[in-house]
């Protein structure tokens, strides 16, 4: 039997991560989209509540909250007070799970309890893509040669999240580029490493309070040990492949976007007046706020049972595909829409509206794109024929 209703546990979180973000997140988000910088005293705040470290493993110091469906909730309060400070807070977690799930023991237990640390916000980076490799992820260019006592890392990352000024990269290179995937590998690169540079800071359409740059590897030595998974072990393969456990959080994140425009849209139309009654009135607008709502709720659903069959053990790919590809979309309609019922109020920087749009436009993007998604799933539904 199927349930949609949370727990009480999962509601007391849910309302904890939504006062927050009410009180604190939104009503400095607009100033910290317009300075386009790292908004550290909210992501202070939020490290002081655990809310970037409530679902790493008590063992290190995190909250232990394991269940995906909660994260997708978390995840969704968050982005609804800002998607810019909502990633700021956040996005250190795609490099902390890298090592969690795919580092050897002693991986795990010196960059974990970093991350988990109260006294000190402690930020990672996953280094990825690159100008020529993005969605093709077997055509990167960065490489690491094999020396003595470790490898040294040559090449730079683009469009990297707090790429350049972390404490902790992740950093991705092949070690045989004639052997595509087979040669990835991923290597753990610490603060202060010389051969580790921050290159061009982005300046990005939307999501802006969060940090977005290039990261420089000029013979970046990395020793043996912070080679991730260990020798024997094929951390960065594992850390693709962990990649579809994010795309489900990237919907949520879409779906908190969505919901906060038709809110503000709603309320709006109820109080705006034309002809002698409120707009929500018309049948246009009613039937315009109508359909909001069914893309609004249908995503939630994919969302969540995408998650649900993550935490029951089963492959999900085409689900956590299909939750981000709908949720990315229906962000972008729906803050469209938003702006349309706003009419020129939606088009200006004194309503929220304009920025919910240009925040929304990354969700089809990044983490892999709509396009992407939509191979993934062709790829399910065919047996991989595609």
């Amino acid at each position: 039997m199927i349930g949609f209703e949370l727990s009480q546990e999962q509601k007391d979180l849910c309302d904890t991560v939504h006062e927050f973000a009410r009180d604190v997140i939104r009503p400095a988000a607009p100033d910290w989209d317009e300075r386009e910088e790292t908004p550290w005293p909210i992501m202070q705040q939020a490290h002081e509540l655990g809310l970037d470290t409530y679902s790493y493993p008590e063992e290190y110091g995190g909250g232990g909250v394991s269940d995906m469906v909660t994260q997708m909730v978390v995840t969704e309060e968050l982005t609804w007070g800002c998607a810019g400070i909502a990633i700021a807070i956040s996005a250190s977690a795609l490099c902390a799970t890298a090592i969690q799930q795919c580092g050897t023991p002693e991986q795990k237990n010196k960059y974990m309890p970093m991350f988990c640390d109260p006294k000190q916000i402690v930020l990672g980076a996953m280094g990825l893509t690159e100008a020529e490799a993005g969605s093709d992820v077997s055509a990167l260019r960065t490489t690491a040669k094999r020396v003595e006592g470790g490898y040294l890392l040559n090449g730079a990352k683009r469009f990297i999240t707090n790429g350049g000024i972390a404490d902790i990269h992740v950093i991705f290179a092949t070690t045989d580029p004639s052997a595509g995937w087979g040669g990835i590998q991923a290597f753990v690169v610490d603060k202060g490493n010389p051969g580790l540079k921050a290159g061009k800071k982005e300046r990005k359409m939307g999501v802006r309070a969060s940090h977005t740059g290039e990261v420089i590897l000029e013979d970046c030595f990395v020793p043996i040990e912070n080679l991730l998974g260990g020798e024997r072990g094929r951390g960065g393969i594992g850390v693709l492949k962990t990649l579809e456990s994010t795309r489900p959080g990237v919907g949520a994140g879409a779906l908190g976007i969505a919901r906060a425009a038709h809110e503000y849209a709603l309320e709006y139309a109820l109080q705006r007046r034309t002809f002698g009654k409120p707009i929500a009135a018309h049948q246009a607008i009613a039937f315009k706020l109508a359909d909001m709502a069914t893309e609004i709720d249908a995503v939630r659903l994919l969302i969540w049972r995408a998650a649900w069959t993550a935490s029951q053990g089963r492959p999900f790919a085409r689900e956590a595909s299909m939750a981000k590809l709908k949720a990315g979309d229906v962000a972008m309609r729906v803050t469209d829409d938003a702006i349309q019922i706003l009419g020129g109020y939606g088009y200006i920087r004194d309503f929220p509206v304009e920025k919910w749009h240009r925040d929304a436009k990354i969700y089809q993007i990044w983490e892999g794109t709509a396009e992407i998604q939509r191979l993934v799933i062709a790829r399910e539904l065919t047996g991989r024929a595609l």
